[in-house]
């Protein structure tokens, strides 16, 4: 079984994606801590496919796992763009194409699975959460509820 990347390396991809650096596909997740409600962040790599997008964990006892599935709402972070998002959970029968699209669009995830053949990985599909992120529109200010009836 792989293992998770070192601390010293979460923590220095957590500087350089605050600082507004792009490091390869990884965008900076921020959520509520489960426990403390504080915001907790963590690189992570976005899956586009067929238009929407996902985040894969390779290990389902990761703490951001923990905390988007307390909490879904959410931060990502990529450069100088910051969204809010809600993370929505697929069930173990759905994951199968994105696992297999993770696997091919960031290779350098792959050393954190089990294997690196699809059919393995999809195989094991309940050991992989997967989260479809879903942009929460912004809303702009309701200029006509501030405006006074004129005389």
């Amino acid at each position: 079984m792989a293992n998770p990347p070192p601390g010293w390396m979460v923590r220095i991809n957590v500087a350089l994606l605050r600082a507004g650096l792009r490091v390869g596909s990884q965008y900076l997740l921020t959520a509520p801590g489960r426990k403390s409600g504080a915001p907790r962040s963590t690189p992570i790599s976005v899956v586009t496919m067929n238009g929407e997008r996902y985040i894969v964990s390779a290990f389902s006892d990761a703490d951001w796992v923990k905390n988007v599935r307390a909490a879904p709402g959410a931060t990502l972070r990529r450069g100088g763009h910051t969204e809010a998002v809600t993370l929505v959970e697929l069930p173990e029968a759905e994951r199968d194409p994105v696992l297999r699209a993770f696997l091919l669009q960031v290779p350098g995830g792959v050393r954190f699975f089990e294997s690196s053949k699809p059919d393995v990985v999809v195989a094991s599909a309940g050991r992989y959460p997967v989260f479809r992120i879903v942009a929460v529109p912004v809303r702009s200010p309701d200029v006509t509820s501030s405006r006074q009836p004129s005389d």
